[in-house]
């Protein structure tokens, strides 16, 4: 009976556990048949809308554009790199330190206080700048193309003209000088080229045409005249460097910029070389520019006076130097008598050449050598015409 009552009770289990196990089974299937779908379906879904391998492997490999041949440079191309890559290495980077001394520990440093282009002049390693360049400085550093440098003497200086001679200390395979060219025979309009160190980018060339001619400027309280005027880019940097013809010749130095902004507004001027073949052989030989010497006082401001006044051209002298060329060629000067100006002799002309101003003056002179003989056109009391011969003689 007991037997029985068991034998019943796990009847009963066993199949309570039959039928939980059954319907966990179902659940299962029915949750991985569900799960296959889902997962089928989003297989379906990514093939449709994905590329095939095929794509994949054509996308990985773009078809590439043909690049067509260069084809040779045009003949003015050429004729720049020509002339870019002939003097490139005679232009050499310049730059000035000066001195500080530091108030606490009383130690000496240098820093940078200029930089500026420079060209080589002649094999003796004679190195031609603007003044302002190296401005109260004796000493430069100077960087050729080959990164070699060298310190430079400032060995002698024209600040009328704004040039400066440098000589490169224990200098060993320079690169050649620069071939002077004309200036005299330049035409508005001819194509030139500019080689510097604008903002510190070294060796940078520019190019452009002569814009015009004798073009006269106040540069740092200085009257310059006869400049050449080039739209070529020129910028802070560029002082010093050449200014090159389309042979490769130089026919002026750069030395200003019109500019509101300070940097290249298409308006720059260059010394012309003329100028600079006058000057420069002058402060070699003599360690300074040294004019020949004429011996009288004028100023512009008489000048102008004399012009308003009495509508006449030229230079006044208002007084004559003892002993000096003026004086012995018979110059009179302006005197004051009884308070009322008596006027001197009025310079017109030089060798036929106008003269309306000092600046004039002393570019016509400045052409001339010690011992030459020059005439004078004179207007001597305001009427007389006269041409006088005068000696220079070393200022």
């Amino acid at each position: 009976m007991k037997n029985k009552l068991l034998q019943n009770i796990f009847r009963s289990l066993s199949n309570r556990i039959l039928l939980d196990f059954s319907e966990k089974l179902k659940r299962f299937t029915v949750f991985a048949l569900l799960t296959l779908m889902g997962i089928s379906s989003a297989w379906m879904i990514q093939t449709a809308f994905s590329p095939s391998t095929s794509e994949l492997l054509f996308a990985a490999s773009p078809k590439t554009i043909d690049i067509s041949r260069r084809q040779d440079l045009t003949p003015e191309e050429k004729g720049t790199i020509s002339i870019f890559r002939h003097n490139n290495p005679s232009v050499v980077y310049i730059s000035t330190v000066k001195r500080m001394i530091n108030m606490w520990t009383r130690d000496i440093s240098e820093v940078p206080s200029g930089t500026g282009t420079g060209f080589l002049w002649d094999k003796q390693g004679h190195i031609i700048t603007n003044y302002h360049v190296v401005m109260n400085n004796k000493t430069a550093r100077v960087r050729l193309e080959n990164k070699q440098t060298y310190t430079a003497k400032v060995i002698g200086i024209s600040k009328r003209h704004d040039i400066a001679v440098l000589k490169i200390i224990n200098g060993k395979n320079l690169p050649r000088a620069i071939q002077p060219g004309k200036s005299n025979s330049l035409i508005v309009g001819q194509n030139v080229y500019a080689i510097g160190n604008p903002y510190g980018l070294e060796h940078t060339l520019t190019t452009g045409i002569i814009s015009a001619l004798g073009r006269t400027i106040k540069n740092r309280n200085i009257e310059m005249d006869d400049l050449i005027q080039t739209d070529a880019a020129i910028n802070p940097g560029n002082s010093g460097g050449p200014l090159l013809d389309s042979a490769g010749r130089l026919i002026g130095m750069n030395v200003a910029i019109y500019s509101p902004s300070g940097a290249s507004a298409g308006i720059g001027f260059a010394i012309p070389v003329d100028k600079i073949n006058r000057v420069v052989p002058n402060i070699i030989v003599n360690g300074r520019y040294l004019r020949p010497h004429v011996g009288f006082n004028a100023n512009d401001t008489a000048n102008k006076v004399l012009l308003k006044e009495l509508g006449i051209k030229g230079v006044l002298i208002l007084e004559v130097e003892p002993n000096s060329p003026a004086a012995r060629a018979g110059l009179i000067d302006s005197k004051l008598i009884n308070g009322d100006l008596v006027l001197g002799d009025v310079i017109t002309s030089i060798d036929n050449k106008p003269v309306e101003n000092v600046n004039d003056f002393l570019d016509l002179i400045e052409q001339h050598k010690i011992n030459d003989t020059v005439i004078l056109g004179i207007l001597r009391g305001g009427k007389t015409k006269l041409k006088v011969p005068l000696l220079l003689f070393m200022q």
